[in-house]
């Protein structure tokens, strides 16, 4: 739930009767996360942070009904909690502490640091409910990103990588280990990103994804690997499939592996035989299935289903997805509301590929009128536009009624499509990527849907990306808002905290011996930054990591310097994703109010967050939101 006055959304836990749909609200705290039934069903394990608690920690609340009783007591917060099978531990990754001296020096605040190395391991931990006590079951110079128990409880499979930083991810493997933190040894020696390790039920085998593939070549659609537990060769399975896996699972024998996979505008639920890799796709539908997870001793799938007129509630369905049943009814209220029509669209990109995206039409849409149009772009790139309901930053639904169509465009370098697709962005960033989505506009403008003169541009991270290369390659557009968004690829680079995508893009870093400055200069935005007339706002978080303020702060002095209509907005305390309720209402009114002044012609009434239980008020933009 939003609550206004912390600023923030508050999640509780739900328990919901599978058979009659019975739901009852659990707890009503300041937060709850990581729910965990117990073996027997007869409690939940949760983690939480409680005014009493330095850290968050495990807390466990009898189902029958009682107050949660806090298990735990860790120095640092605890997360990736998981049972074993008889009840009697909890598992679980815990940072390690700060030293005494390290303390004593943030008192005095006498706090420099040296800069990528102030990070701490990350261990995995035991906690005994007999005793109620914890024992740490792996040490060293080393962090575990996370594992998973084997279903017969006596092991560990881990992946372990040499520090927490998002980069270290390429040289990170497979491990297994004795479930008492003994006979650890490494499984896989790739070199590539790994993650969804899982050991089959016998504890032969290990499956796991990478983004590689069969060879271990690292950028491609990510893949469903396979290798023997006592270590040695991987196999990729379905290597001519073009889809990308998300999350795999064995099955209750150990024959078969159930995966869900990006198909492009699609999540589906698939199965695959080992032996003789025959695939089998178990749902169908214009949906995104997501937290999905397979329970083999009931033999049930469980996942949610993410449309455009549902957001995501929970569906059982046996081992063959067949049966499907409808478990909660969180979104029933949706219906209640008119929604926009999402439709898959083809287009051919300029070279003759064929790209797909998703239209929404403005509400009480007319055959044969034309409409404003936004065009957004999803970040990733690595990633693509599915049907579902959609999140708060993209506001699909406002922006359509207002009368606005708007496209997502699936452009090259997004997943779901085949390796040729995806990796048309190695060695050569903005190669057909920005042509498709334009391609895409002149498709929506020769149906007659769209009015190529109202026309605005948006996106976030990878989307911001491209909105400043659409920019600087056409004046199109009335306005724009890039959020988040590369403009130099040069600073960029060491700006960020993760170079491992963008090394392929480019060919090489850009500080080492021979480096291809001018691939990197030749993609860069800023390159071409004095063809732009755009009026353009700029958002971006004050904490971002990923991709730092000053890449907007250099497109905005650009732009500026230029003559260009530009604002640069900075939400404080803010990471890559804004999390504040009130800066997410800030980033909505602005891009409105920016797009209808520009595109449209006509004001735009500001909305307010509530104060308590008051509705919210309308306001206009400040002047100096207004005024370019």
């Amino acid at each position: 739930e939003a609550d206004w006055k912390a600023n923030r959304r508050i999640s509780h836990l739900w328990r919901v009767h599978a058979a009659s749909g019975e739901t009852v609200q659990l707890t009503r705290g300041d937060g709850e996360s990581t729910p965990r039934w117990s073996p027997d069903g007869a409690s939940i394990a949760f983690i939480t942070k409680r005014s009493e608690d330095a850290a968050d920690q495990i807390y466990l609340l009898p189902t029958a009904g009682g107050e949660a009783q806090r298990l735990t007591d860790h120095e640092t917060s605890v997360r990736d909690i998981s049972w074993s099978p008889d009840g009697a531990t909890l598992y679980f990754l815990a940072d390690d502490p700060k030293s005494d001296e390290e303390k004593r020096r943030d008192e005095l605040e006498d706090d420099v640091f040296a800069f990528d190395e102030n990070w701490k391991y990350r261990h995995l931990w035991a906690f005994s409910r007999a005793d109620r006590t914890e024992s740490q079951l792996t040490t060293g110079d080393f962090t575990i990103r996370s594992y998973r128990l084997s279903r017969d409880g006596t092991k560990f499979v881990f992946h372990r990588t040499p520090t927490p930083l998002l980069d270290d991810s390429l040289r990170g493997e497979v491990w297994i280990m004795n479930v008492d933190g003994t006979a650890a040894r490494q499984v896989t020696r790739n070199e590539v990103p790994e993650q969804g390790a899982e050991l089959s039920p016998d504890n032969s085998r290990v499956l796991f994804l990478s983004d590689s593939n069969e060879r271990l070549e690292f950028y491609y659609n990510r893949n469903l690997f396979v290798v023997p537990a006592a270590g040695g060769a991987s196999r990729m399975l379905l290597s001519e499939m073009p889809y990308e896996v998300q999350d795999a699972s064995w099955s209750d024998d150990g024959r078969t592996i159930y995966f869900t996979a990006n198909t492009g505008v699609r999540v589906e639920l698939f199965s695959v035989d080992l032996q003789t890799e025959e695939l089998q796709q178990l749902t169908h539908g214009d949906h995104t299935i997501s937290s999905w997870s397979y329970h083999p001793a009931l033999a049930r799938q469980v996942f949610r289903i993410d449309e455009p007129t549902n957001a995501g509630d929970v569906w059982i369905s046996g081992a063959d997805g067949k049966n499907a049943m409808r478990v909660s009814r969180v979104y029933d209220y949706l219906a209640e509301l008119e929604l926009p029509r999402q439709e898959a669209v083809r287009w051919t990109g300029a070279d003759g590929t064929e790209v797909e995206g998703l239209l929404y039409y403005p509400l009480e849409y007319e055959e044969g009128k034309r409409y404003p149009l936004i065009v957004q772009t999803h970040g990733g790139p690595r990633s693509s536009d599915r049907f579902e309901f959609g999140s708060w930053s993209r506001y699909v639904q406002v922006q359509t009624a207002m009368g606005y169509a708007v496209l997502k465009p699936n452009y090259r370098g997004s997943t779901g499509y085949g390796d040729d697709f995806l990796r048309d962005m190695v060695g050569h960033y903005f190669s057909q990527a920005h042509l498709d989505v334009m391609a895409g506009v002149d498709h929506l403008i020769a149906r007659g849907i769209a009015d190529g003169d109202r026309m605005v541009k948006m996106g976030w991270s990878g989307g911001g990306h491209m909105t400043n290369k659409i920019i600087t390659h056409t004046d199109r557009f009335k306005a724009a808002s890039s959020g988040a968004g590369a403009v130099n690829w040069i600073s960029m680079y060491a700006q960020s905290d993760t170079r491992v995508q963008r090394t392929p893009w480019f060919g090489g870093t850009p500080w080492q011996e021979d480096a291809p400055i001018q691939v990197y200069w030749a993609h860069s935005p800023l390159k071409d930054i004095y063809k732009v007339s755009t009026p353009t706002i700029i958002l971006v978080g004050a904490n971002d990591e990923r991709v730092p303020p000053p890449q907007s702060v250099e497109l905005y002095r650009a732009l500026r310097a230029n003559g260009v209509p530009a604002h640069l907005y900075l939400a404080p305390r803010e990471p890559h994703g804004w999390q504040e309720l009130r800066h997410e209402l800030f980033k909505i009114n602005v891009e409105l109010d920016w797009f209808e002044k520009h595109a449209r012609g006509r004001s735009y009434e500001w909305v307010v967050a509530p104060e308590g239980t008051e509705e919210p008020e309308p306001r206009r933009a400040t002047e100096s939101e207004a005024q370019p």
